[in-house]
């Protein structure tokens, strides 16, 4: 069902990030049934990598790709989780903490570039940014595929040595626009951060016009599925608003960058000659209407591979 949602939202692929043991009977039940309705790219936590790894390795279906593998780094800046170069401004004994040490980083690296996976590291804040960028600069060294494409999830605070050594490293970041808002409105990141580094939070303009390739995603479910209103807070952002982007660089982060990010950009995330006819049919064009109208614009179809797997007149004429 939740799968049927995405669809409906307009989605024909998903970077699936798995976080728990209990979510690969399901997938594998999904896969035997034939039920899945769009393309996934799979992602399982390093904890996860031995028990699971014959197993999804074992999975064959022409919508499913599982290539990549993910470390905690550390945790989230609303908790206070997230590691700091420097203590938080409202709370100075605290720096939150590396949930997993630069070594044992390095380790899991490893094991997951021999497992010929995608090295993914969740990091939030600029002392887990720091570390993730140290791991991905030796694993760069030693990678001998020169299409070694490295993944940070998140990268909330960043200062503009980190973003050197990201473009340097040819680092993808992958960010939730909405979750921009919600760091501002639900909480006060400046308050928790201070001016300077709340500047430097989800600086996606910034990143764009340095050179690194931005995906766009939606941190579905702690904020809405729906890639609409992540294209439209990017390009309405009203905190720091020289971070905003223009609506044509929004789509690319939810498109082509999403597809280069799963190393499938040669055969999806554009609408070109002997791709994929992977696409979605909307109401109004998102480049013409007014930006704080995109997140209203409706899904008339979601196309998969040529087939119609989600029509909304379809949907009224069956109600």
């Amino acid at each position: 069902m939740a799968l049927e949602k995405v669809v409906q939202a307009g989605v024909t692929s998903i970077h699936w990030i798995v976080l728990s043991e209990t979510e690969i009977p399901t997938i594998k039940k999904i896969v035997s049934q034939n039920k899945l309705p769009l393309r996934v790219y799979l992602i399982i936590p390093e904890n996860l990598l031995d028990k699971s790894l014959p197993i999804l390795r074992n999975l064959k279906h022409e919508f499913l790709k599982f290539g990549g593998a993910l470390i905690f780094a550390d945790g989230y800046l609303a908790s206070r989780s997230a590691a700091l170069l420097q203590p938080y401004s409202d709370k100075l004994e605290e720096k939150g903490k590396l949930l997993c040490p630069q070594k044992e980083m390095q380790i899991l690296a490893d094991k997951i570039q021999q497992a010929g996976l995608q090295l993914v590291i969740h990091a939030v804040g600029d002392r887990a940014v720091e570390a993730a960028l140290t791991v991905f600069e030796e694993k760069s060294n030693q990678a001998s595929d020169n299409d070694f494409r490295m993944r940070l999830e998140q990268a909330a605070v960043l200062n503009y040595e980190l973003i050197e050594r990201l473009k340097k490293l040819q680092v993808t970041v992958s960010v939730q626009a909405n979750v921009v808002a919600s760091e501002f409105k639900v909480w006060s990141a400046v308050e928790r951060l201070g001016v300077k580094r709340a500047r430097m939070l989800f600086p996606i303009e910034t990143l764009l016009k340095n050179g690194v390739r931005v995906v766009g995603g939606s941190d579905c479910p702690m904020e809405p599925l729906n890639p609409l209103l992540g294209i439209q807070a990017s390009v309405t952002r009203d905190v720091f608003s020289e971070e905003q982007i223009s609506v044509e660089d929004a789509l690319c982060m939810y498109t082509i960058n999403a597809a280069y990010a799963s190393s499938e950009e040669n055969i999806k995330g554009s609408i070109e000659a002997g791709k994929l006819a992977d696409f979605t049919v909307l109401s109004v064009d998102p480049k013409v209407v007014s930006p704080d109208k995109i997140s209203g614009i409706k899904v008339e179809m979601t196309i998969i591979g040529g087939q119609v797997v989600y029509s909304k007149e379809a949907t009224k004429m069956n109600k």
